[in-house]
């Protein structure tokens, strides 16, 4: 025999409400009994006034500052019908209870849009809207453990508010409900649509809405209104002095959405509050205003509504070594031809976007090298930046990316101490990139035989100051400079067999040009290696042995 009911002789089974269905129902009635208390607290003239005058259900409650549940509760439109029945049967007159597109919030409230395709949508609540939400972040494959939402409304909604508060101060401000409020009270749309959604998207997402790297972001556009926000302000500004350096008289920030083709030009808030003030002015100062001038127009469509899922940049740090003579640092094309076989960039990032599957990515080291320089010692740091990334990349799937990379058959690059550091990676480059030294070694050719006193002369230089001028092979890319550097230290390598071909090995400043160091670059160098050994100095090769910076080293 089931608990959950009970049959006995000549009687039939009587199901019995389980405990979830039992909560389920109590929690529904006690979310009647707080809009029902909350909606008492009302003035009926108003509520009944707002209603008649195109103002939604939420809207009304976020102007009286009333949070509770009424932004996502489908209880709502009930509770307030009753109550204004109750009004409209004592005063023999009809209420219209929901206008179709709010005069205030345009619809947002009333789960209302546009879709991408300019199709209309009416949604009946907040969760439907979140299910539309929570089934785009799942069909965009990412992985979250938790979400932040981020609303952006068309600039004239607050001009609307501003403009009904007017209206309702003229006609009931001599009331005591209405001097016990004030505009800056109400409930903003924004948190209002955050409010309805945060619940049913934590329910369908099964994870928390805080501060997070995943973003949902919900951008509602309305062309029209934004254009009358845009007419309101040219309208008006004959009789203002114009700002210098502004345009309009206004800080002026422009922001552009194209929605099925129609370009649509949204004013920032200092706008809308602009407009919001000068076209209050205009009435207040107007004797022979009407009423219902205070009134925002009212709309015939709703706003278009685009929602974006995104994750903060995800950052992998590490070093990289490079063996190959001809591959450049990042992509390199001149006129449509590649340099090089291949750059570490590509390498690199290429190896990463996929495994954590990414919309792009951008690669950042710690200086550069020429394409026929080696990178050698422990590496050079780098920085790849991956853009919303799907897959929050795991330690063992970053072994496996590092793995990836160093395995490749042409054995071009390796990389070392590979993780993710997130955006303090950045912070690690910038600490020592500007105190920064760099080894090196090269391979030198001199026009007279190599005696014991140039070994000495070599070494015993230190910390020996150079002035450099841009030099002449970059000189059509960078602007004509001189450079103050620092030679650290220098000492001559012999190679057996040989008087006139010698490795140089030194450590100079960061940002000195080595090549010209050597040869002198026609005098735009002093001193250099060749002025001081007295003859002709030709480098043939160079490496980068040594990078001395403290980031991404192996812990």
């Amino acid at each position: 025999m089931s608990n959950a009911q009970k049959v006995t002789d000549g009687q039939e089974a009587s199901p019995v409400i389980s405990i979830d269905a039992e909560r389920h129902l109590s929690g529904e009635n006690e979310e009647i009994k707080l809009l029902n208390d909350a909606a008492q607290s009302l003035p009926a003239d108003a509520v009944t006034d707002l209603l008649s005058n195109e103002v939604c259900m939420r809207c009304i409650f976020r102007l009286f500052g009333i949070l509770l549940p009424a932004y996502s509760s489908n209880s709502l439109r009930t509770v307030l019908c009753n109550i204004l029945g109750v009004l409209a049967e004592s005063e023999k007159s009809t209420v219209h209870v929901e206008p179709k597109f709010c005069r205030i919030c345009l619809g947002i409230l009333q789960f209302t849009h546009c879709d991408i395709k300019a199709m209309f949508v009416k949604m009946e609540n907040a969760k439907d809207l979140a299910v539309t939400i929570s089934d785009l972040v799942k069909k965009e494959g990412y992985q979250i453990d938790s979400f932040s939402l981020e609303v952006s409304i068309p600039p004239v909604i607050l001009e609307n508010e501003n403009r009904v508060w007017l209206y309702m101060k003229k006609k009931y401000g001599s009331e005591l409900w209405f001097q016990e409020r004030s505009l800056s009270e109400h409930i903003s749309v924004k948190d209002a649509l955050k409010f309805a959604l945060s619940d049913p998207l934590q329910t369908f997402l099964d994870v928390k809405c805080c501060q997070s790297s995943f973003r949902i972001r919900l951008t509602y556009i309305h062309a029209k209104a934004s254009k009358t926000v845009q007419s309101s302000v040219e309208k008006n500004e004959g009789c203002k002095r114009r700002k210098t350096g502004t345009k309009n008289g206004f800080d002026y920030v422009k922001h552009e959405s194209v929605v099925d083709g129609v370009e649509s030009s949204v004013c920032t808030t200092i706008e809308a509050n602009a407009a919001s003030e000068r076209s209050s002015n205009g009435l207040q100062d107007n004797e022979s205003f009407n009423m219902c001038d205070f009134l925002p127009e009212m709309v015939k469509e709703p706003c278009c509504l685009e929602c974006l899922c995104s994750r903060t940049p995800i950052f992998f740090g590490g070093r990289y070594l490079k063996y190959s003579r001809n591959v450049s640092q990042t992509r390199w094309i001149i006129d449509e031809e590649r340099m090089g076989e291949a750059s570490i960039e590509e390498i690199i990032g290429g190896s990463i976007l996929p495994m954590c599957q990414g919309d792009n990515y951008k690669f950042h080291a710690a200086g550069r090298e020429d394409i026929d320089v080696r990178m050698l010692g422990s590496g050079r740091p780098f920085l790849v930046e991956v853009q919303n990334a799907r897959q929050v990349p795991s330690e063992l799937l970053v072994k496996e990316i590092e793995e990836k990379i160093n395995n490749m058959e042409n054995k071009l690059v390796k990389v070392k101490n590979l993780k993710v550091v997130g955006s303090q990676g950045w912070d690690l480059m910038h600490e020592g990139e500007a105190e920064k030294q760099k080894q090196y070694a090269a391979l030198v050719w001199i026009s007279h035989p190599l005696q014991d006193e140039d070994l000495q002369t070599v070494s015993s230089l230190k910390e020996m100051q150079i002035l450099q001028r841009t030099p002449i092979r970059v000189l059509h890319r960078r602007s004509p400079l001189e450079r103050e550097k620092i030679i650290h230290w220098m000492k001559i390598e012999k190679i057996a067999g040989s008087s006139q071909y010698f490795l140089l090995h030194l450590c100079t400043q960061a940002g000195t040009y080595i090549k010209e160091f050597v040869h002198g670059d026609l005098g735009r160098t002093t001193p250099s290696i060749g002025s001081i050994l007295g003859c002709r100095a030709e480098i043939l090769q160079l490496d980068v042995t040594e990078v001395k910076m403290d980031c991404f080293l192996p812990e």
